[in-house]
């Protein structure tokens, strides 16, 4: 009897990744995705799916440097208190950092706001083999400057080109963007970390009590968190109209981190198995120079162990 085709990652971790899939197709609207979804799961099955995406994740990214082929980079969004900052640290725990890096950015330096706004986030891309993290990323050109137009007059752009199709335009130039890096073999995966105001209170208090996260707070965070309705509108029509088939968002449920890092984990994981990443294979004549080398060290080591042999004292 034939054995039964095993099912693919993807097909595995389906659950956990095309419920919160969004590609542009149909409509969006942010308040009809629950923050607070658990799916089928309690902590502790999460716990020993997102174990087992590390190890998946850790065997990708060996055979993604070694191809030396594609990239990925991912981009994480949310409010603040959103997760981003653990979700990156729990899911990426044990990854060769020579493959990867993260960028968190901040406001943009003087030097950065004599450029364009894409110009910072350019050269951070990832190189080919490596895994690009953003936290925070080109989406805050949409996203801060809009809720604070205040910051868009110190960006120094002629008056001409500030007009009120500007955001549409900036969607425009960043969905642009990452279908070029899609071209070129990069992959982008972009996630929303859609946690609730309630949620984000919690965390805000947890930071105040424990003096381990202390460092954490701002009273900006407060002076933010007042924007809550200007910035779920904003990230609604961002999402609307930058998801696309070849970046689309996962608008992940971020209310349990754990359920939010199995999501996470798992569409990382079913991405990279779709791109079939292998060892490179050696050609015959790299397989010729091998042997040869092969035999060098044999011998080598045979003339080792006939020296050691003649140190050897007698017996008496």
């Amino acid at each position: 009897m034939s054995k039964k085709p095993s099912k693919s990652l993807a097909h595995e971790l389906d659950r956990y990744i095309t419920p919160f899939r969004y590609d542009g197709s149909g409509k969006f609207h942010l308040k009809a995705h629950k923050t607070n979804e658990k799916g089928d799961l309690d902590k502790e099955k999460a716990l020993a799916i997102l174990d087992a995406n590390k190890k998946r994740l850790i065997a990708f990214q060996e055979k993604l440097y070694a191809q030396d082929r594609w990239s990925l980079l991912i981009v994480f969004q949310a409010m603040d208190a959103g997760g981003k900052d653990s979700a990156i640290k729990a899911i990426f725990e044990g990854i060769n950092p020579q493959g990867c890096e993260v960028h968190a950015f901040k406001a943009p330096s003087s030097k950065e706001l004599d450029h364009d706004f894409l110009w910072r986030h350019v050269i951070a891309l990832p190189e080919r083999g490596h895994i690009g993290i953003f936290n925070r990323s080109h989406y805050e050109e949409c996203l801060v400057t809009r809720v604070h137009p205040e910051i868009l007059a110190k960006e120094k752009l002629p008056s001409k080109v500030v007009t009120k199709n500007i955001w549409k335009e900036r969607f425009e130039d960043i969905s642009a963007f990452e279908r070029y890096l899609c071209r070129n073999g990069t992959l982008v995966l972009k996630f929303f970390l859609n946690v609730s105001k309630d949620e984000q209170r919690e965390r805000f208090l947890d930071r105040l009590e424990d003096p381990a996260k202390q460092w954490k707070f701002s009273m900006d965070d407060i002076k933010e968190r007042a924007l809550w309705p200007r910035y779920q509108a904003v990230y609604q029509d961002i999402v609307r109209h930058t998801a696309t088939p070849h970046a689309p968002w996962y608008v992940v449920p971020a209310d349990h981190k754990w359920f939010a890092r199995v999501v996470i984990g798992s569409v990382i994981n079913a991405a990279l198995e779709k791109l079939d990443l292998r060892f490179p294979r050696a050609d015959k004549a790299s397989l010729e120079e091998f042997e040869q080398v092969r035999k060098a060290l044999e011998r080598e080591e045979k003339r080792g162990n006939t020296k050691k042999s003649r140190k050897q004292p007698h017996a008496k």
